[in-house]
Formats: structure tokens, C-alpha cells, sequence
């Protein structure tokens, strides 16, 4: 990676147990005034970030594995984010694309056009959220094919709007209680390499099994003369960063090109270099018909896009999509210096770079506690499967000390997956070597003392 110049101390640092009085005092003025569905994971607040640390209102400095759910990719304060929004704001912050339309939107989706796979005529249309993106990329599919199905898949995550609650896989928290959900939705078995059985001499399922397996749910229960589009994600998210089996994504995009079914990439939390990638896609080569983004776009100012084929996106008649903030001028700014960081500090470098170290050390750390069932990932998407010793049962329990253990050290690790025994790391990947180095030995410290109790 280029050299980066930090603004804050990049050093994890204690002074007060969590949280601090600081926090306490904003966590009551919290309860009176925000509501008790909007959850955090951290019982602290931020009075400041950069590079890989976050700093809370107590002074305390945490190493962030997080990045706030993907999303800063390029640090929490990159100096060109920073000032390519300050000189956005000081001409104009909002105007309406769909209203007085500017060259920053139009910039944007020209390197979207660049960066997604394949060199096909593509269009791009701009949101504010990565469950925006989803929603309009199913309008678009259902309108370009005028069919009405759509399938998703076991462990998915797409958003908790309506229409991204259907498409969303687990209950609790993101649907109970908020029904009845939009129809037409159909969901197939996913790979999940990890949790497949075996066949019958044995061997592991393959991809390309997975994938028929799959296709021939779709073909029994929907019909391919009745879907508008297959809606995948690359590497799961939420759902416990599932990475398939190869072969299992370029078939059922196959499928869908031989059935002129639409087949929607996901990518919202695997974009923006974070797998070490433009975009998780390109792994196995797959081009898909459309990509929905967010999350790392614009070092995290509110930004989304839909890119995909040209013929598919024009069918939308003038005035079928859009939002009145989508593609805010201030966001368009931040993405487009978020990219050309991306770019210029070569990210995708960084994020296999971050892949090895990071890898090398939880796989030998998996041969020592028999509480790690598996470590997957790309590039700086990477997980750990907590399990009840001895088997593959799912340890939620040890899942949550663990992520307690390392925040009392003053590490941040997030939690995922369907069964909630999944520890995902998501550094910044302008984190350096030296920060990363004392987060997973906190991170492993944590690990061997819950596997102790286990």
C-alpha cells in the first residue's frame, strides 16, 4: 500500500472501563429521546476516526475491525474525502438530479461503467441505501422481463425495507413482527461449503452440484418462464460471509443468461475492493446483469448505484426511477475521491495483503481450539465459525464472549450469521500492518480464553 498520512494516533489505547462516563451520561440522554429498535453493538460513543482506530468521547482508542460494516474502506476521515466534500458543500449541497441534474452524478456512474465486470453498453441509476439499490434493481429485472418472480437464496441479506425483508432470509431481528412481506418471493438452497453434507462416496458437494441443486429447486417450485431474476450475493454477508463453492456462481449465472432470467449481483458489502476485487464477482469471472452497491462507494457519506446492461436499465420508462436525494452532489464528490484513493493506495492489493496475514494466523490458531470450525473470506472480508467443541454445532455463546473479550481490550470485531456464532473482521484497508499486528493478537488472546471455558 502507498503511504497514508494519519490524523490521529494509530495506537489502541484504555483509560476508562466501558463504557466511560462520557458515554454513560449520552447513553441515558439515548434512551429519552431515540427509539429502542435502533440497536448498537458498542456501549461507547465516537467523538473522532481515522485510519484504523475510533476514538470515544472518553478518550478511549479502539482498533477497528468493523469499518462500520464495510463501509470505510479508505479510513473514517480520509483527507481526500474530506476535501472533496468540503469543496461540494461550499458550492451547493442538493439540488435533485431528477431536478437540476449536475456532473458529479454523471461522473460517478462513469466509473461505475469502468469498474463493474464486463465490457458491455451499461447505465447506472444512483441511491442513498444499499436496500434502495436492491428494491430498484428488482423493479428494473421485473420491468425489463415483465415477469414478477424473483429468487433468493438460504442465509441471505438484502435490507429491511419491505420489499428487502421478503427478499432477507433470517427472522429475528430483521422481519418478526413487520409482515406480511411483498410476494413473489422464492428462495433456493445456497452453497455454504462449511455446512453442506457430503456425497455419498464421501467427497465434499461441489459447486457445481450445489448450483443444480439450486436450479432444480427454481425449475420445481417457480418456473423459469415465470422469473424475472436470480438476486445473489458473491460472499454472503450477514448471513455469516458464506463463500460458495466454486463454480457454484458462474453456473447459476449460466442458467439465468440461457433462460433470459436477470441475474442480479449483490454487492453491496463485497464492493469497492474490499475482497481484494473490484468487485467479489470477478473471482470467478462472473459478469452479471446488474450490480447493486453501497456501503464502501464513498468513505461514508450516504451513496448506492444499480449498474448493469444498458437494454435493461433504458426499458424503464422517464420518471420510473429515481429519489429525491439519490446521487446527492456531496456523496457523488466523497465517492469519486474514494475511488481515486482506492486506486491510487491500490486497495486490492492491500486487501489480499490483509487476506494472508490475517489467514495464516486464525488457521493456525483453528488447529490449536477446537471451538474455530472454520475460517473464510476474501481479501478483508473474513470469518470464523465459532462451533461447540467436537462438532460443527454453532457456539452463539462463545461467539458473543469472544467479541466482548477483544472490545474490553479495545478491539471492535462485528458478529454475524444466521445461527449469530460468526465473528467477521472488516478492517479499514488503509489499517496498518503494525495496528492489525496488536488487533489479532487481542483477537486470539480473546479466542483462546473463551475456549478455555468451552
Amino acid at each position: 500500500m502507498a503511504s497514508i498520512e494519519y490524523r490521529l494516533p494509530q495506537e489502541r489505547r484504555i483509560v476508562t472501563a466501558f463504557p466511560g462516563p462520557k458515554s454513560a451520561a449520552l447513553a441515558q440522554r439515548r434512551k429519552a429521546v431515540v427509539g429502542a429498535g435502533v440497536a448498537s453493538t458498542l456501549p461507547v460513543y465516537v467523538a473522532d476516526a481515522d485510519g484504523g482506530v475510533v476514538v470515544d468521547v472518553d478518550g478511549n482508542s479502539l482498533i477497528d475491525l468493523g469499518a462500520g460494516i464495510a463501509v470505510t474502506t479508505v479510513g473514517a476521515s480520509n483527507p481526500a474525502v474530506v476535501a472533496a466534500v468540503q469543496d461540494q458543500v461550499a458550492h451547493f449541497t442538493h439540488t435533485c438530479f431528477m431536478i437540476a441534474p449536475y456532473e458529479g452524478y454523471i461522473e460517478v456512474a462513469e466509473k461505475l461503467a469502468e469498474l463493474t465486470p464486463g465490457d458491455h453498453d451499461k447505465r447506472s441509476v444512483l441511491f442513498n441505501s444499499g436496500a434502495e439499490a436492491v428494491e430498484n434493481a428488482v423493479k428494473i429485472a421485473r420491468h425489463a422481463t415483465g415477469r414478477s418472480a424473483v429468487v433468493v437464496f438460504d442465509h441471505a441479506y438484502h435490507g429491511r425495507t419491505n420489499l428487502t425483508m421478503a427478499l432477507t432470509s433470517k427472522s429475528m431481528p430483521y422481519k418478526s413482527g413487520f409482515g406480511p412481506f411483498a410476494p413473489e418471493i422464492y428462495r433456493a438452497p445456497m452453497s455454504y461449503p462449511f455446512r453442506e453434507g457430503l456425497n455419498a462416496d464421501g467427497s465434499a458437494v461441489t459447486g457445481a452440484q450445489a448450483a443444480a441443486r439450486a436450479i432444480s429447486v427454481i425449475e420445481k417450485q417457480v418456473g423459469a418462464g415465470n422469473l424475472a431474476a436470480i438476486l445473489i450475493e458473491p460472499i454472503q454477508g450477514e448471513g455469516g460471509f458464506v463463500v460458495p463453492a466454486e463454480g457454484f456462481l458462474p453456473a447459476l449465472a449460466n442458467w439465468a443468461r440461457e433462460n433470459d432470467v436477470v441475474f442480479i449481483a449483490d454487492e453491496v458489502q463485497s464492493g469497492f475492493t474490499r475482497t481484494g476485487a473490484w468487485f467479489a464477482s470477478e473471482h470467478e469471472g462472473v459478469v452479471p446483469d446488474l450490480i447493486t452497491m453501497a456501503k464502501g462507494i464513498a468513505g461514508g457519506m450516504p451513496l448506492a448505484a444499480v449498474t448493469g446492461r444498458a437494454d435493461l436499465i433504458d426499458a424503464v420508462h422517464p420518471g420510473g426511477l429515481g429519489g429525491t436525494y439519490g446521487g446527492n452532489p456531496v456523496a457523488c464528490a466523497a465517492a469519486i475521491a474514494s475511488i481515486e484513493q482506492m486506486e491510487t493506495l491500490d486497495l486490492n492489493a492491500r486487501a489480499r495483503d490483509i487476506e494472508r496475514t490475517v489467514s495464516e494466523r486464525l488457521n493456525a490458531l483453528a488447529s490449536e481450539l477446537g471451538i474455530i470450525g472454520d475460517v473464510r473470506g476474501r481479501g478483508a472480508m473474513l470469518a470464523i465459525e465459532l462451533v461447540v467443541p467436537g462438532g460443527r454445532e454453532p457456539n452463539p455463546e462463545a461467539t458473543k464472549a469472544v467479541a466482548a473479550a477483544a472490545l474490553e481490550a479495545g478491539v471492535i470485531v462485528l458478529t454475524c450469521g444466521t445461527y449469530g456464532n460468526v465473528i467477521r473482521l472488516l478492517p479499514p484497508l488503509v489499517i496498518s500492518d503494525e495496528l492489525l499486528d496488536d488487533a489479532l493478537t487481542v483477537l486470539e488472546g480473546a479466542l483462546r480464553t473463551v475456549a478455555q471455558g468451552n
